[in-house]
């Protein structure tokens, strides 16, 4: 068996397959997000800013400056907290980790949340099994995800060993995709 990090073998399969810069469309007409449409010919940031389910998100990402990263070439695959996720952090987190003085800590956890390149609902799938079970994913913060599946769905396990759901993928980007998650992933 290879020594090769999962994570370097899952890249080298997606640019293999041309999927690294090129996912979108192979697929299916894009899901709606929180009632609106979703275009693959948009970026990230143009279309979580659509979406009512991402709007602590939006202002989020804002708040951290990484509007010009989300809406760069990337590409980008990006577990994306709906506001409910949000709402099960303990009261009063959101609102510090927005203020100026936590604006490292913020962007540590939305960069926690993005992974470069484009992973589809199905390669993550498939790297699951390859991976015995789960799979590895280096995010751009850093730490790396834990990938898994539960039946047909895939589970996201940060480093602290909480656990979200993705509730809707392959919301294919101009500069990478989008899976909808029911909760925040912390480093």
């Amino acid at each position: 068996m290879s020594k090769t990090p999962l994570s370097k073998t899952l890249v080298r399969f997606a640019v293999g397959l041309g999927l690294a810069a090129a996912a979108g469309p192979a697929l299916a007409k894009n899901p709606m997000v929180g009632g609106a449409p979703m275009y693959a010919s948009k970026t990230i940031v143009e279309n979580a800013v659509n979406s009512k389910d991402h709007t602590t998100l939006v202002a989020a990402v804002k708040a951290a400056g990484l509007v010009d990263t989300l809406s760069g070439p990337g590409p980008f695959t990006v577990f994306a907290p709906t506001d409910a996720a949000f709402r099960k952090l303990p009261p009063g987190t959101v609102e510090t980790l927005v203020q100026p003085q936590n604006k490292a800590q913020l962007t540590g956890i939305l960069t926690y949340h993005v992974v470069p390149g484009v992973y589809t609902a199905k390669q993550l799938m498939a790297a699951v099994r390859q991976g015995g079970g789960e799979a590895t994913l280096k995010t751009v913060q850093g730490e790396p995800l834990t990938v898994t599946t539960k039946g047909k769905a895939v589970m996201v396990t940060d480093t602290k060993g909480n656990t979200a759901k993705v509730t809707v993928a392959n919301v294919m980007q101009s500069n990478g995709v989008i899976h909808v998650v029911n909760g925040v992933l912390l480093p």
